[in-house]
C-alpha cells in the first residue's frame, strides 16, 4: 500500500505543497509507502527538495519513494525564473545531484547547472530512498528512466493500457542496454483520477466540467483513460492496466473524496480480478 502526493507551485486549481502534504500524514499512514508523484527538482531546487525528502524519510522510518520529473507546467518554471525549455537538460543533472545529497556514500556531482561539491546535508534519510522517474512514455523519457532511475512513473491521463504496455516493452529494452534487470524494475501509474457513478450524466459532468478544463485534454481521451463512470467499467479499465504490466496505480478521487474512496473499495475492488 502507498500514499502519493502530486506537486505543483501553480496549477489551474488550488494545490497543496506536495512534500508538506506527505509530512502531514506521517503519523496515520503507518506502514504505507510515501511517494512523490512527481516532485520537480528543477523547480524546487535540488538542495531544498533533498532536505525535505530526507526529513520525510527519516521521520517515516524509511518509507519514502522519491518520484521526480520535469513537470509539465511552464507557469511553475516562470515562477522560479528557470527557462522552461531547459527542463530536460537540467533534470538530467538534478537527478544525480539529488542522489548525491540523499546518499551518504554517494560521490559528489559536478555538472553544467548543478554541483554538490563540498555540500553535505545531515541528517541523511533512514534508508537509500529509490528515485523513480516520471515519464509519459516518449523514447527519450524511457531512456532517461532506464539510465537515471530506480523505477518508472507513468501519467494516467497521458496513456492507455495499450500505450503503457508498448512503453513498458521499450523500457525493458533500454534497461537491458543499461545493465539493469527489467524484472526488478518497478513501475506505477500516477494521477489516476476517478469518480464512481452509475449515472451517465454525472460522469459526463465530471469529465466535461471538471477534468477536461483542469487537465487540458480532449474529453474523448479522458473517457478512455481514467476511471469515471460505472463501477464495472472502472474495474475493467484497472484490469486492463494490470494486464498491460502496471504494478501500482495511484488513485485520485475527483470530488467528494471520502465517499468516493469508500465507494471504490466497496463497489470497484470486488470486481477487479485478483
Amino acid at each position: 500500500r502507498a500514499l502519493s502526493a502530486n506537486d505543483h507551485l501553480r496549477f489551474p486549481r488550488p494545490w497543496l505543497d506536495g512534500p508538506t502534504a506527505l509530512a502531514a500524514v506521517l503519523a496515520v499512514t503507518q506502514r504505507m509507502d510515501l511517494v512523490t508523484t512527481v516532485a520537480p527538482p528543477v523547480v524546487r531546487g535540488r538542495v531544498p527538495l533533498a532536505k525535505s525528502l530526507a526529513a520525510i524519510d527519516l521521520l517515516s522510518g524509511g518509507r519514502l519513494v522519491v518520484g521526480v520529473g520535469p513537470g509539465s507546467s511552464a507557469r511553475d518554471y516562470a515562477a522560479v525564473g528557470v527557462p522552461f525549455e531547459e527542463r530536460w537538460k537540467r533534470l538530467d543533472e538534478a537527478v544525480p545531484a539529488l542522489r548525491a545529497l540523499l546518499e551518504s556514500e554517494a560521490p559528489p556531482f559536478e555538472g553544467e547547472f548543478y554541483s554538490t561539491q563540498g555540500l553535505t546535508l545531515e541528517p541523511y534519510p533512514a534508508h537509500r530512498p529509490p528515485i523513480w522517474i516520471g515519464s509519459w512514455g516518449s523514447e527519450a523519457g524511457l531512456r532517461r528512466t532506464a539510465r537515471l532511475g530506480d523505477g518508472w512513473i507513468a501519467s494516467a491521463y497521458n496513456t492507455t493500457p495499450e500505450a503503457f504496455a508498448s512503453a513498458l516493452g521499450r523500457l525493458r529494452e533500454h534497461l537491458r542496454a543499461a545493465g539493469k534487470d527489467p524484472d526488478r524494475f518497478p513501475n506505477a501509474i500516477s494521477t489516476m483520477f476517478f469518480y464512481v457513478s452509475e449515472d451517465r450524466a454525472t460522469a459526463e459532468r465530471i469529465i466535461k466540467d471538471v477534468l477536461g478544463p483542469m487537465l487540458n485534454r480532449p474529453e474523448e481521451e479522458l473517457r478512455r483513460r481514467i476511471l469515471v463512470g460505472p463501477a464495472r467499467e472502472c474495474a475493467e479499465k484497472l484490469a486492463a492496466y494490470h494486464a498491460a504490466g502496471a504494478r501500482r496505480i495511484f488513485l485520485w478521487p475527483v470530488e467528494d473524496e471520502t465517499r468516493q474512496l469508500t465507494m471504490f473499495r466497496e463497489q470497484v475492488v470486488p470486481l477487479v480480478p485478483t
